[in-house]
């Protein structure tokens, strides 16, 4: 796969935002099928920085209920928490 299918986005929150503040890390929504060594590659092609590790969650689709009847869905997804060296930082919004 080429790093362009398998780093879906990036994630932008407040839990997201702390740890790149504190731990160096970013987060990506990543390819439900990609792997942590397909994900550091992908990350060093795509932004020229030294990655250190990489930690992958993933969350299972769940069915909403309301009453006890099922009345939709939710749907799953892979996070990627990517840790960069010390020194190399990846700037998302310059200048906002």
């Amino acid at each position: 796969m080429d790093y362009t299918q398998i780093l879906l986005k990036p994630l932008i929150s407040e839990k997201a935002t702390l740890s790149k503040e504190f731990a160096n890390q970013v987060v990506f929504y990543v390819h439900p099928k990609a792997n942590k060594i397909e994900i550091k590659k992908a990350v060093e092609q795509a932004f020229d920085v030294k990655v250190e590790g990489v930690n992958v969650v993933r969350k299972r689709p769940s069915v909403r209920t309301r009453f006890g009847r099922a009345v939709g869905r939710q749907s799953g997804h892979k996070k990627a928490y990517v840790t960069l060296a010390p020194g190399e930082k990846i700037e998302f919004f310059e200048g906002v």
